[in-house]
């Protein structure tokens, strides 16, 4: 064990894991879609650290970007103007649906979550509010509340007023239908689950662009007008958590884009500074921005709109413009898409492959849609890692969310270590 690695384990927490169960990696360095190690080993990175890193590694451009900011030294107050913050509101207006044109800034996702839900809230004068049965939108108490995620049953009876609605998972179809010919029930049940509830008392419906964490489920096509079609009859905002899937994780800006539907808000992280700072944003409709131009908002943070962040927003826009990243990741979305059911259809194990852009998962079974045991999960992991391959698995998933700028040759080669780990574990 290193001095970095001992040090950190006696003077840092672990998050989401018994401290004993870490094992960490000493990371020294990166380029593109790998990064190194202090043992000088080079991993692919399919998880993109913790799903944010979509402008890669070692990035000149955002190195560039953050040196100059931290030369320049700046501290300011939330009230405070500054060239960068401006930049950022105008560029992340320009990126987002039209109407949608004032941002509130602040870290992280689940702060741009949790002062979403408080303008909703104060909007509407309403006080519950509508999520999936398998969401993930955070990790403070009121937003694990609010996701659909198992975790949050630790921290019970959590925020009061949850009402949930069914996911989009086409391959365990809670209505056992088939995605090519049904009538988006899964859609339809977020009336079902509102007229329960009243409408009259829910502020909004969140939903993520793609459910991620916890499966990788895109939405078949017409899922998201049917949501808005709902939340206009009943004067519910509709507000769309695009942390994981926003700034062309699907091949789009944001996930919802897919549609052209737009949403009272956006909210955004992780690829919102391609992992360069901590960054957040909730990008609001002007009918809300409106309101609060005669009513305070009751939202703020000591770091809001910290300069370093501001400074990475901008130049993380400016990035995946200049090298077009997002317009390359339909083609590269299509040949992992291709790679993948190849892989699938010599190998039975793979239940369902499922995804958008370079947002993928492998669902893995024995027998009749049986989830494959957790021993035989932890091995398959242990076999990815000792080909130096990082990603996550969940339940009997793997995912496979690497950087945009992972390139198709590449994109060859991680899938080949992949088919290497599974035949190794089950053949």
């Amino acid at each position: 064990m290193s001095d970095v690695i001992e040090t950190q384990r006696e003077r840092v927490f672990y998050t989401w894991t018994a401290q004993k169960k870490a094992a960490p990696l000493e990371i020294t360095g990166g380029k593109g879609a790998r990064f190194q190690t202090a043992d000088g080993e080079w991993w692919w990175d399919l998880g993109s650290t913790t799903w944010n890193a979509n402008l890669g590694h070692g990035h000149p451009g955002m190195q560039q970007a953050m040196a100059e900011a931290g030369q320049r030294g700046l501290v300011a107050s939330p009230t405070a103007a500054f060239p960068d913050k401006a930049r950022a509101g105008q560029l992340l207006a320009e990126i987002t649906p039209p109407g949608l044109n004032k941002s509130f800034l602040c870290l992280s996702g689940a702060e741009a979550n949790e002062n979403a839900l408080k303008m909703a809230r104060m909007v509407t004068g309403r006080n519950k509010v509508v999520a999936r049965t398998r969401s993930y939108h955070g990790a403070t108490l009121a937003m694990l509340s609010l996701s659909g995620d198992p975790r949050r049953e630790l921290f019970e009876p959590g925020l009061p007023g949850i009402v949930r609605f069914t996911d989009p998972y086409c391959y365990r179809c809670k209505f056992d239908l088939d995605p090519n010919t049904c009538s988006r029930e899964c859609a339809q049940d977020l009336e079902t689950s509102l007229l329960e509830a009243g409408p009259e008392t829910v502020a909004a419906v969140f939903v993520e662009g793609v459910t991620g964490a916890n499966g990788v489920f895109p939405p078949p096509p017409g899922y998201f007008k049917r949501l808005r079609e709902i939340c206009d009859r009943y004067g519910i905002m509709l507000i769309c958590d695009e942390v994981l899937s926003g700034f062309g994780r699907t091949g789009k800006w944001f996930a919802i884009d897919h549609e052209g539907v737009v949403p009272d808000m956006i909210t955004c992280a992780k690829g919102l500074t391609g992992g360069y700072a901590p960054g957040g944003a909730v990008i609001v409709s002007d009918k809300i921005a409106d309101y609060f131009e005669d009513h305070t908002l009751f939202c703020g943070l000591t770091t809001y709109a910290h300069p370093m962040v501001c400074s990475a927003i901008c130049a993380a826009i400016d990035c995946y413009r200049k090298d077009e990243v997002i317009e390359k990741v339909a083609h590269k979305g299509d040949h992992l898409q291709r790679l993948l059911k190849q892989l699938q259809s010599t190998r039975p194990l793979i239940g369902n492959v499922r995804g958008i852009g370079l947002l993928w998962a492998l669902e893995l079974i024995e027998g009749a849609k049986t989830p494959v045991a957790p021993e035989k999960m932890d091995a398959l992991y242990a076999a990815l890692k000792k080909r130096r391959v990082y990603t996550f698995r969940r339940d009997n998933f793997i995912y496979l969310a690497p950087p945009l700028v992972i390139e198709t040759h590449e994109l060859d080669e991680v899938v080949g270590l992949m088919q290497q780990s599974l035949d190794e574990v089950f053949a």
